[in-house]
């Protein structure tokens, strides 16, 4: 795919380039300092692809993707800035990558290019029913929004889903938003080698576990960094004895 990098900051063409070496898909055509520029160069080397910065002198990486009237090339953002990330998919983004780039996320960015798939979905919309839904893992990101507010996770920092009604609420850092979605809606899209039901009520991080202790009936109690402390239930002990066992 024939590729454009546009940013005005030459150490992060230069890495992102690097990072790309991986990648024979990805056929580097050009690269593009600022707004002007990345015009020019979409002009004169049809790209198929961007990798565009935010925050450029002159015109912005937003103000660029308005000036295309056709064979606008599908888009990947990079910037250092997570609070355009809602804007960024008002464009259709396929991904917004944060700087410093993390190899785990550009392949995840690539995998869903290669698949054709849109960008991560806010977890506040879209349908269980919906077919062939992606598997989200820890390296995923996607829009949560609780009334006014919205973040831009790494759902790999998520510690907890925990069911309340009927709506779900995600712990992680000092935030607990609450989403409109069923715990069994998520548990279906959810990593299972990350992401653990524990019981009816709560899925856990297993990446979070801090400590496991035994508990009543057979059934265990963890504590999650941030001091969650939940059971797992009996017949999920089971389960999580033979994932977490050699």
């Amino acid at each position: 795919m024939r590729t454009l990098i546009v940013d005005d900051e030459r150490l992060a063409r230069n890495e992102l380039r690097r990072l790309l070496q991986a990648y024979d898909q990805i056929e580097i055509v050009g690269e593009a300092v600022n707004g002007e520029d990345a015009l020019e160069k979409i002009k004169e080397l049809r790209p198929e692809l961007l990798f565009l910065d935010i925050q450029m002198p002159g015109k912005n990486g937003f103000e660029v993707l308005m000036e295309l009237k056709e064979n606008v090339p599908e888009v990947i953002f990079t910037t250092a800035y997570d609070e355009y990330a809602l804007k960024a998919f008002e464009f259709n983004a396929l991904d917004y990558l944060l700087k410093p780039i993390e190899p785990q996320r550009l392949d995840a960015a690539i995998q869903r290019l290669e698949a054709n798939e849109p960008n991560e979905r806010p977890l506040t919309q879209g349908s269980s029913a919906e077919p062939e839904q992606k598997i989200l893992g820890e390296f995923d990101q996607v829009f949560v929004k609780d009334g006014d507010k919205c973040w831009f996770v790494t759902l790999g920092k998520v510690r907890l889903f925990e069911s309340i009604g009927n709506y779900v609420r995600l712990h992680f850092d000092h935030h607990k938003p609450l989403i409109l979605r069923s715990l069994n809606a998520l548990d279906e899209r959810l990593d299972s080698n990350v992401f653990f039901r524990a019981n009816r009520k709560h899925i856990i991080n297993l990446r979070m576990i801090e400590t496991i202790e035994p508990y009543f009936s057979g059934g265990l109690v963890v504590r999650l960094k941030g001091g969650d402390r939940i059971e797992i239930s009996r017949r999920q002990a089971i389960r999580f004895k033979e994932l977490l066992s050699l």
